[in-house]
């Protein structure tokens, strides 16, 4: 492979990541995978000496970092509602996002009949995160923490679990499906153990 097509596939690879950054539905991710790719192009665009090209990228890889920038200094505001078990909106929420909470936690059962910890969390007054729990006591078995795809960056977990001492719990236990949650799990501080995962707060 001559150092010509290895130059060109550089330069695919950039903007492959560009168009597939648009893709995400987490605005962070979104932004990283831009300016990763912005970043590439714009090597790319020095090395074939398009400098208008790279003048352009070099002002989005600008932009996305003030963006991310901006986005981790003020961080996200979070109200936590507690709510009743046959809520409507609860059960609203639960029916609009009932395929995506499928897919994130295959082979879940919510059994709502079984939980007596029910919260809603928001944002700017938007809803954007559901909580099921089983408290017995001081420790709460979590049985659903979703957060809609927009907001996958791990920050409703944290936000929920520096609130879950002042329901008075002090222990909390996660038995349900992890494969697609060993890393956001890890982030929030559980360990696993022969059932599950566990944290003391």
């Amino acid at each position: 492979m001559t150092k010509e097509v290895l130059i060109e596939l550089f330069g695919y690879l950039g903007s492959f990541l560009v168009l597939i950054s648009f893709l995400m539905t987490s605005v962070f991710k979104l932004r990283v995978i831009n300016t990763i790719g912005s970043v590439i192009f714009m090597t790319y665009a020095l090395i074939i000496k398009s400098y208008p090209t790279a003048i352009m990228n070099f002002f989005l890889v600008l932009i996305n970092l003030r963006f991310l920038w901006k986005m981790r200094r003020d961080g996200k505001e979070y109200t936590l509602i507690k709510v009743n078990g046959d809520d409507k909106y609860l059960h609203h929420l639960l029916d609009a996002y009932y395929n995506d909470i499928k897919l994130c936690f295959p082979g879940i059962n919510f059994d709502l009949e079984s939980a007596n910890r029910f919260y809603i969390i928001s944002h700017d007054e938007k809803p954007v995160g559901i909580t099921l729990g089983r408290q017995k006591g001081s420790e709460m078995e979590l049985m659903l923490d979703y957060s809609i795809p927009e907001y996958r960056d791990f920050s409703i977990g944290k936000f929920l679990i520096s609130k879950l001492p002042n329901e008075g719990v002090t222990r909390v236990t996660y038995y349900g499906p992890d494969e697609n949650h060993t890393k956001y799990l890890n982030s929030l501080g559980f360990t696993k153990n022969e059932k599950g995962y566990e944290m003391t707060l």
